[in-house]
């Protein structure tokens, strides 16, 4: 579903990606860890040109995101993401941030998309919260909101940055169950976070990045439990 080739990323003389190959299988969940600065969000940036790369492929569906003459746009409509602040419209209602994209770059009608916004804040345990205003809602509550936004547009992947790191350790929960249960009905997800329980619960495969390039990937059960590289041997000592 996704290729990446040769993947490279500097920001002036510092370079953050050196040279990232990674494929991603359709209804497959990607966990990538790894220390502050290794290149994780950058990497997941440049799936959907947040951040233009200077060099490598991306290849979406068959499709190249690095050709100019490729309209990203288009593409992009097929690729959710969620970040560690929630960005959610503060003069909006609940219910209006879901259905703005819909109505505005999928042209639906506003009763289709109101009615697929309400399917999704059901989905997410939120359904009470339609008429509130972003300010009301707690940090859980408000990234619960953020994945239904994304997942409002009927994206085919979706991309977590780091989502449940700007939340009080209680909400973390609320948040990783909504993940699991999208993981448990098979949508393509790649997911930069610090929850080592969850890429071991949840993910298929987790890559391992140091230095902006993937030092090691493999199954939970063979990156947790028999890591190859020492740098991971020693990263894994520190955080389980």
């Amino acid at each position: 579903m996704i290729a990446v080739r040769h993947l490279r990323k500097a920001f002036g003389a510092h370079v953050v990606l050196g040279n990232v190959n990674v494929e991603i299988y359709p209804q497959e969940v990607v966990v990538v860890i790894g220390p502050s600065g290794s290149g994780k969000s950058t990497f997941l940036r440049c799936l959907n040109l947040l951040e233009r790369p200077q060099g490598g492929e991306i290849v979406i569906e068959g499709i190249s995101l690095t050709d100019p003459k490729t309209r990203i746009h288009d593409v992009r409509t097929e690729v959710g993401m969620v970040f560690q602040q929630f960005n959610l419209f503060p003069h909006k209602t609940v219910i209006e941030n879901l259905m703005l994209a819909p109505v505005q770059v999928r042209r639906w009608t506003p009763d289709r998309a109101r009615a697929k916004g309400m399917e999704l804040l059901e989905k997410v345990g939120l359904a009470d919260k339609a008429a509130a205003y972003p300010a009301s809602l707690s940090g859980g509550q408000s990234q619960r909101v953020a994945i239904a936004r994304a997942l409002a547009m009927e994206p085919k992947m979706m991309l977590f940055d780091e989502p449940t790191s700007a939340l009080d350790p209680e909400m973390v929960g609320e948040v990783l169950a909504v993940m699991k249960n999208l993981a448990s009905e098979g949508m393509t997800m790649v997911v930069v976070t610090h929850e080592m329980g969850f890429a071991r619960e949840v993910g298929n495969r987790v890559l391992f990045m140091e230095g902006g390039d993937i030092v090691e990937e493999g199954t939970p059960e063979e990156l947790f439990g028999k890591p190859q590289q020492a740098r991971t041997r020693e990263f894994l000592s520190k955080v389980l």
